[in-house]
């Protein structure tokens, strides 16, 4: 396993500018221990805990800003629904978006095909209008999504030996 550090300056700092700042700190230092990509090698020296907050940092940024069409068509449909992302998200306590992602799986399955296929950008913009069972997913996301950050920052908080070791420089 990859050790994962971070300064407790930088978590101090971060902890007065809100959750996103917190787990950004957490996210930063994984994608540094690593070197800066997920790729399979890299992934398997990191724990669940921290792929899980790297799988989530992905969906949150391409769920709030495309939707889920958005994260397959990027090419992190695999990541997040063909690993235990939504397992371990329940045994976190997050059992509404554990659901919402087994419920995103299921459309994945039925349209990866189609959504992650190479296309011009105008016929990628055409998909949203072509999968609007994903809507409501990404509306739900949107609407909850400061309270899953909470629940995501406040279990890394409960759990932070998990996620990296704390420097004191």
């Amino acid at each position: 396993m990859k050790e994962v550090i971070v300064k407790d300056s930088d978590l101090r700092r971060a902890a007065g500018e809100g959750m996103d700042a917190f787990l950004k700190v957490f996210h930063d230092g994984i994608m540094d221990a690593i070197g800066g990509e997920v790729t399979a090698e890299t992934m398997r020296e990191l724990n669940t805990e921290q792929i899980t907050l790297l799988a989530y940092h992905i969906l949150r940024d391409e769920v709030m800003d495309g939707g889920f069409v958005q994260l397959i068509h990027n090419g992190y449909g695999g990541f997040i629904f063909l690993n235990p992302f939504a397992k371990v998200l329940r045994i976190w306590g997050m059992r509404d978006l554990s659901r919402l992602i087994y419920d995103a799986h299921t459309l994945y399955n039925a349209h990866k095909a189609d959504i992650e296929r190479e296309c011009t950008d105008e016929e990628f913009m055409a998909m949203f209008e072509a999968h609007p069972e994903f809507d409501d997913m990404d509306d739900n996301f949107v609407e909850n999504e400061e309270r899953y950050t909470a629940e995501v920052a406040r279990y890394v908080d409960e759990h932070i030996e998990q996620f990296a070791t704390i420097s004191n420089e």
